[in-house]
Formats: C-alpha cells, structure tokens, sequence
C-alpha cells in the first residue's frame, strides 16, 4: 500500500508554506505549544477525509488574511491527491488530477487513524463516536458497505419526512419500511462480519498494552435481536411519530466497551484510556493489513500526554512492527526519541512558528 512521499501544504493555520519528504516509516514533529505541530496533522487528515478533526467548519482552517488554503500530496505508488479549501466556496478535490465528487476513493488510497486527545471521546462519547469507528474498518473491509449505508440513509430520510406529516400515508411507510429493512440488513451483515474478524485482533492487542480483567467488547446492531427490523419498526411507530425522527435501525448500532456491566471510562484511567484506544485503533490496522495487505497512516498527536516512558515505548513498538507510517508530535523530541526499536530511526522535524524543517 502506498505511503506519503512528498506532502505539501499552503495557507492552513499557522502553515504558511510547507514542503515535506516524510519517511515512510515514523516520523516525529517536535516544537512549542502552538507552532502548527498538529496544524500539519490536521491537514493530512483533511486530504484524506475532507473533514478537520479541531473544528466542524472546514473554513476555520484557512490562515488569517488567506483565502484560500491548499493540501497536496505525492504517495509512493505516484498516485496524487490534492485539495483546496476557499473561503465561502466548497472544497475542491482530486485524485489523479481528476476532480471527486466525494472522498470515497481518496479515503481508499490514504486509510487514516487518529489518535489524540478526543480519541477518548470513543470511550465516553455516545454510540455516534464508535460507529464511525466501527465502519472506518468496515469501509476498508468490505467494499459493497458503502454502497448499501447510502441506500439506509435515503431510506432513513424518507421515512422521517413521512412520519412528520400531519396524516401519516400508511402505505408509503410500509414501502419505505420494506426498502430500509433490505438494506440495514445487508450494512448489519457487513458490520457484524467485520467486528467477528476484530474482536479477536483486538483482545490480542489489548493484553499486549494493557491487563484489564473482565474488559469485554459487544456489537449492538440498533434494534433487538429477537426481531426482525421490520417489526421493530412497527413496535417504535409511536414512538418515532412522537420525536419526528426513526428510532431503530442500523443508525443507532453501537460498539458497548464495558468492563463487567459498567463502561470502561467509568473505571479506568486517562493513561488507561488511551492505552486501550490506542490498542483498539493499532487491532483495526492490523486486521486491514491482514485482510487486503494495506498498512494503514497514523496521526498521533501529543502521544506523551497521559503516558510514561514505559508505555509509550509500547505503542511506539506495535506501530512499527504494524508496518504503517507513523506522523507523531510532541513537545520534547526527546520524550519520543528512546522509544524505538533500532530497526525503525525516526525521522524528526523541528516545528517553530509555522516553519517545519528536518533535523539530522
């Protein structure tokens, strides 16, 4: 699976104008709070998902007194993406020189995992955090998934325009129920053959970082077992009529952590937290690679906050024996300079006020 080998970016944040050749391997970005670090990170992702993970409007994301910012970005295999952002006008992207509609095939071509402070978030946010989550590998998994989650959302639509009418045309609803039954049937197949595939990967990983006795991971697909989405239907009618919205289906399918009965983030940690974040992402690239040879890219921002040396030389290990390229950040180079195995020297860039350069 290709790497990034040349990454370019203009006008994003406190990055006036950056050129970089990253090491297809680890890669540390070093400098003071606020001297675009994550900046940088923010924009790899921004290339390879079309959205920020700092702000929900892509816009902020333009350096002040900019109007427009650029991403562009060379992998090993000569496959180009590039993407400009400007101010009050969509986002214009392109893979091959070709303009996208969307960031499916981008999204295939550069396969991101993020870890930083919100990564948390996927132990105590809601069931919307996991799901994506969820079908970030199923996405990469198994290829009709997308496919059949659009036919589910346009069904979802048309169904909650309907139960908002004053009269409810009980006949269109059944055949929207129908459609939506077929294909939320067909993305809870995809998700529960995946998350088959990853609960193994993941305990394995888990124990390799962390001892949690009694941690348990369970897929719940968004309505009860015992009956079919049809009748769950059904049974929620009133209930969707009363909140205007539908409230069973594969839009409410969720990733339970627990240790015992109660959620993980109840009990652990910070440090642990991140630990099992980090074990579950690390577990979704290494079930990528297995399963269609692809070695995933990890931004990892801020790895030492919440760990010490001792864990971070762990995490440090699985990634590089995964095989992916690796984009760290820290403070101190140093914090993440003992934390590799000899077979993997980082490559290191000193960030300061927007300017990143390579250090020797």
């Amino acid at each position: 699976m290709a790497k990034i080998h040349r990454l370019e970016i203009g006008q994003l944040r406190n990055l006036d104008q950056v050129q970089l050749s990253p090491s297809p391997q680890i890669n540390i970005f070093f400098g003071d709070n606020g001297s675009g670090k994550t900046s940088l990170l923010e924009g790899i992702h921004l290339l390879g998902l079309g959205r920020s993970f700092r702000s929900s409007k892509t816009e902020s994301v333009i350096q002040d007194g900019a109007e427009i910012c650029t991403i562009y970005s060379v992998l090993t295999d000569g496959v180009r993406v590039g993407l400009s952002k400007a101010r009050r006008q969509n986002q214009i992207l392109k893979l091959q020189g070709d303009r996208q509609r969307n960031w499916v095939e981008t999204a295939r071509h550069l396969p991101l995992q993020l870890i930083n402070a919100e990564s948390f978030s996927l132990l105590e946010g809601g069931p919307k955090i996991r799901r994506r989550f969820l079908d970030w590998g199923v996405f990469h998994v198994e290829h009709a998934f997308i496919g059949n989650w659009r036919n589910t959302s346009k069904c979802l639509a048309h169904r909650n325009l309907l139960i908002k009418q004053q009269r409810l045309d009980k006949a269109q609803l059944a055949a929207w129920d129908a459609e939506l039954s077929d294909a939320a049937n067909q993305v809870d197949v995809s998700r529960r053959r995946y998350f088959d595939l990853f609960l193994p990967l993941a305990l394995e990983t888990i124990k390799e970082l962390i001892t949690i006795e009694g941690l348990n991971l369970q897929y719940w697909r968004g309505w009860e077992e015992s009956i079919s989405l049809d009748d769950a239907l059904k049974l929620s009618l009133d209930k969707d009529v009363r909140y205007g919205a539908t409230q069973v289906g594969p839009h409410r399918a969720d990733m339970f952590v627990r240790i015992g009965r109660r959620a993980a983030a109840e009990i652990l940690s910070r440090g642990q937290q991140k630990l099992l974040v980090s074990a579950l992402k690390i577990a979704q690239g290494r079930l990528l690679a297995s399963h269609s040879g692809v070695q995933g890219i990890y931004l990892v921002d801020d790895l030492p906050s919440e760990l010490d040396r001792y864990n971070r030389t762990l995490v440090c290990e699985l990634l590089v024996n995964l095989g992916s390229q690796v984009f760290l950040t820290s403070v101190d180079s140093a914090d993440l300079g003992n934390s590799w195995v000899s077979s993997a020297l980082p490559r290191k860039f000193h960030v300061e006020h927007g300017k990143i350069e390579p250090v020797d």
